[in-house]
């Protein structure tokens, strides 16, 4: 019952692999008919000796033969042609099948890194949350390879070599075909020892997919992460992870190469052992053939044994193409995020309502926030603040709809999040997190990123102008055009964190969320950048997450969050006087700056 199923699951996975083939379909039918051209070369080679043969053991005097094609001509002139006849047909079909497949193959990969791309900028960050990026990466990559390989070059095996065969096979009927059926017996046996060997290539590269994604993994990892290995002497561990992650793979290739390597012998052993047969049967059932006959009998037959072996190793590449499009289409069967919201505004003026909002993260059964309740008017800020954990962070991503909450409301100008839909929703949210995310791009282009992009020169320097980061891109050797670097390592924590606040300055949207946005700042910096957050903040709604209390004294209301409920509200002079757990907050805060000074 399994095994039926897992195969009707094959079929179906394999089948809708097929379909990715439709726009080549013209392309592809130009490489089979190239390929039905290889395959029928074959047995003309076959024949090319019989007449050579027979032109050697021809009878004295006898110099002129009847040849297909090119009619009645010299033995010695005959032979030759025919065989550069045979071998340009060969040469014809050999290009035109492997360069048509060639092109439906690159365009298959093509178009599924595309659709995989872009299926990972549809899912939820929840997806993200729980796969690592090491095999997200791997997928697109190595998978990929190994599932266009069962697509195209599969195919190609199974049609040169399965039409060679079928030729091969009509010719030697033609021949002689008692001696043929002979052979024919031992095709059950050559079908069991292949279907055993697929089911062992499936599960082993299924497994040796997951290796190369763990090492990707751990590679990924270290190149990230490199300034922490090498300032907390992680070298050593790296090397030590990284080694065990290739061994694995390794171990895992080589139990692959152990399964083909023990299986084509054995298959070769039984092709061969009937060829040994059939070369004893020509002798003993010779009858009246002549010597080129038998020769260029024996000759096909002994041209069966490779197109077998390589249809019967096919299965292999099958099998690794159908484990990793199994990965593959897993990914895009992914639920993408929930977009049914319908309402589009051009002009928001970011009066924000908190209404009973409770938050618990997919898989998980502790709530992260419950009963939230707050009302930001337009233009005001809103400040959050507590111990890590508190569900600042969590509130501020409910908003943007990174999440979906399931309890509660969160209402943008009187309408629900979820009601707007999801692009119009996030252009008029812009967000400054702790983390920066900056590409390897010029400064200019990573502060008018995405939507925009084509916004001109100037309001690009106006806005680093108000983020108080001009005056260091002014000393970068190429300004504005200057690479930052992958994930701007170019640029100081600081620099990055300027760049990230100017490219929500510029993106001027009604509300602004700035989650630690300061944290990474230096006192200096941070003086000029509160200056320049006031700026930014004019004339909009602003949600601040800040760690440092100093950066939130003039916000309108200050909610104070612990274990996701919000236990104090007021402005800051209100819970000061009130003197509970902000107050506590502040006056250890104020002791450490004073020590530091």
């Amino acid at each position: 019952m399994h095994k039926s199923s897992s195969q009707a699951s094959s079929v179906k996975i394999y089948l809708r692999l097929l379909a990715y083939l439709r726009p080549f379909i013209g392309l592809f039918a130009i490489s089979i008919a190239g390929y039905i051209i290889f395959a029928s070369s074959q047995p003309m080679m076959a024949t090319v000796l019989k007449y050579f043969v027979d032109s050697l053991t021809a009878p004295a005097g006898v110099t002129r033969h009847d040849f297909p094609i090119i009619g009645n001509i010299e033995l010695m002139y005959g032979v030759p042609i025919l065989l550069v006849m045979i071998i340009t047909w060969q040469g014809i079909g050999s290009f035109l099948g492997n360069y048509y497949l060639a092109r439906v193959s690159l365009g298959l990969i093509h178009d599924l890194r595309r659709e995989l791309f872009n299926n990972l900028l549809k899912l939820p960050n929840s997806y993200f949350d729980r796969e690592n990026s090491g095999h997200l990466i791997s997928r697109i990559t190595y998978n990929v390879t190994m599932v266009t390989g069962a697509a195209t070059d599969a195919i190609k095996v199974v049609i040169r070599e399965g039409m060679t065969i079928i030729f091969l096979f009509a010719y030697l009927m033609w021949m002689n075909w008692k001696l043929t059926l002979v052979m024919l017996i031992v095709l059950p046996i050559i079908g069991i020892m292949v279907g055993n060997a697929s089911r062992r290539f499936r599960r082993q590269s299924k497994k040796i997919q997951t290796a190369m994604g763990d090492l990707t993994h751990v590679a990924s990892e270290t190149i990230q992460g490199y300034r922490v290995v090498r300032s907390f002497g992680g070298e050593d561990y790296e090397s030590v992870r990284f080694g065990k992650a290739s061994e694995d793979n390794t171990a895992k290739q080589l139990r692959m190469v152990k399964t083909g390597a023990t299986f084509t012998p054995a298959l070769q052993f039984v092709i061969f052992s009937t060829m040994a047969g059939v070369l004893f049967l020509v002798l003993l059932l010779r009858g009246d053939a002549s010597a080129g006959d038998l020769v260029s009998y024996i000759t096909a037959a002994g041209m069966l044994p490779k197109p077998i072996r390589q249809l019967s190793e096919v299965s292999a590449t099958i099998q690794k193409g159908l484990a990793g499009a199994e990965s593959i289409f897993a990914q895009l069967d992914e639920t993408p995020e929930t977009n049914d919201g319908t309402i589009e505004r051009t002009d928001v003026t970011g009066h924000l309502e908190i209404r009973n909002l409770s938050f618990t993260y997919p898989g998980s059964d502790v709530p992260v926030l419950q009963d939230i309740n707050f009302t930001a008017e337009a233009g005001q800020m809103i400040a959050l603040v507590g111990h890590s954990g508190s569900g600042k962070s969590t509130l501020a991503s409910l908003i943007p709809r990174f999440y979906c909450h399931s309890q509660g409301n969160i209402l943008l100008d009187g309408v629900d999040v979820e009601a707007y839909t999801l692009r119009n929703l996030r252009q008029h949210i812009a967000l400054v997190t702790q983390q920066v995310s900056l590409f390897n791009d010029t400064i200019a282009s990573n502060i008018a990123y995405g939507d925009l992009a084509d916004m001109p020169m100037e309001k690009i320097r106006a806005a680093a102008e108000a983020a108080y980061a001009d005056e260091f891109i002014k000393r970068l050797p190429s300004g504005y055009e200057t690479l930052v670097g992958e994930n701007g390592v170019l640029l100081s924590g600081g620099q990055r964190q300027r760049l990230a606040i100017a490219r929500a300055i510029l993106k001027d949207a009604p509300l602004l969320i700035l989650d630690e946005a300061t944290s990474a700042l230096d006192t200096e910096s941070e003086r000029h950048i509160q200056s320049a957050l006031e700026r930014a903040t004019a004339n909009r709604t602003t949600l601040v997450i800040a760690h440092r209390l100093s950066t939130i004294e003039k916000a309108d209301l200050i909610l104070v969050m612990e274990h996701g409920r919000i236990i104090e509200r007021g402005t800051h002079k209100a819970l000061l006087a009130s003197g509970g757990h902000y107050a506590r907050l502040h006056s250890m805060q104020f002791s450490e700056q004073k020590q530091e000074a």
